[in-house]
């Protein structure tokens, strides 16, 4: 199955379908920062065994190779480039993408903001003219399309111009793993434009700039409230008419507070699970909790996957200067 024929159906995980695609495309050169537990490094094995990835371990090998050994992982035909501490680890996983040497990175078991200060740094990071931003790629059981969420992560109270590119981001990773063009849904708490929400103007303005190819590649509609947005029945009954309304595909929150929540409440009350990746960045970022499973880090991987062969595909098909 190649990336650009991904389909998903409500028998079947969203995840599984994900993970066949990225493996039928070469593995991705990845720097995991800090794989020092056994969580980190399981999910690493199992990557690379389903050949997502093409590791490079980036920490203490003393450490990395003393868990490995207490859990029963092999560590054989692995590289291993030694960095003393998580921060340390961090900055050297930047700095094998500046070398070309990973095309990925990939949170191991340090802080997120401890791989994220490396990320952004404004001298050696790993910063474009976008605004780096994070998408959870949610499988929900009792829903029929996989739902992404940004920005639930990275930007905390995002202003107009940063949105555009949090939008931009989700709706390219969508596009360049396969899942054509998305339905996006600019959330708030009503559907209506009303003054004293600000971020139902936001929402406004956000639809305006799509129809002015300010931003491209997807259907928006908002202010959307959440049940309208995912909920056809919801819709009708509001009187909403558009490509979006009840069938939104890509969820994009107010502020980082409102995505959290809505991500969590998924994840706990409907035990969707919750893959995790930051664009915006040189290269995409796995970025998932150490409370994850195997199979999200998997997901995760795959996502990450796709969409770093999407890109190298794009940069081999531009012409020389």
């Amino acid at each position: 199955m190649s990336a650009s024929t991904v389909e998903t159906d409500a028998n079947s995980s969203k995840y599984d379908k994900l993970i066949e695609a990225a493996m039928a495309n070469p593995a991705v050169s990845t720097a995991v920062v800090y794989p020092c537990d056994e969580r980190s490094l399981r999910s690493v094995d199992d990557a690379r065994d389903s050949a997502l990835i093409s590791p490079i371990l980036v920490g203490p090998a003393d450490l990395i190779h003393r868990t490995a050994a207490e859990c029963g992982i092999s560590l054989h035909d692995l590289e291993i480039v030694e960095a003393a501490d998580p921060n340390a680890a961090a900055a050297r996983a930047v700095a094998l993408v500046h070398e070309g040497r990973a095309q990925m990175v990939m949170k191991g078991s340090l802080h997120t903001d401890e791989l994220m200060r490396a990320v952004t740094s404004s001298s050696t990071g790993l910063r474009t003219s976008r605004r780096i931003s994070h998408v959870f790629i949610m499988d929900v059981p009792t829903h029929r399309d996989t739902l992404f969420i940004t920005d639930a992560a990275i930007n905390i109270a995002p202003d107009l111009d940063t949105k555009r590119d949090i939008v931009q981001n989700a709706v390219d990773l969508f596009n360049d793993i396969g899942l054509g063009t998305p339905r996006v849904a600019i959330l708030s708490a009503v559907e209506t434009v009303t003054p004293k929400i600000p971020s139902t103007i936001e929402a406004a303005a956000l639809c305006k700039m799509s129809e002015r190819d300010q931003i491209r590649n997807a259907i928006l509609d908002g202010p959307l409230a959440f049940d309208n947005a995912i909920d056809p029945n919801a819709a009708r009954l509001k009187k909403i008419r558009s490509e979006v309304a009840g069938r939104a595909q890509i969820l994009v929150v107010p502020d980082l507070e409102a995505g959290n929540m809505l991500a969590k409440n998924l994840t706990f009350l409907l035990k969707a699970d919750a893959a995790g990746l930051v664009l915006g960045a040189r290269v995409p970022i796995v970025l998932t909790s150490r409370a994850d499973s195997i199979r999200t880090k998997m997901a995760s991987c795959a996502v990450g996957s796709l969409y770093a062969n999407a890109r190298r595909r794009t940069v081999a098909s531009m012409p020389s200067v």
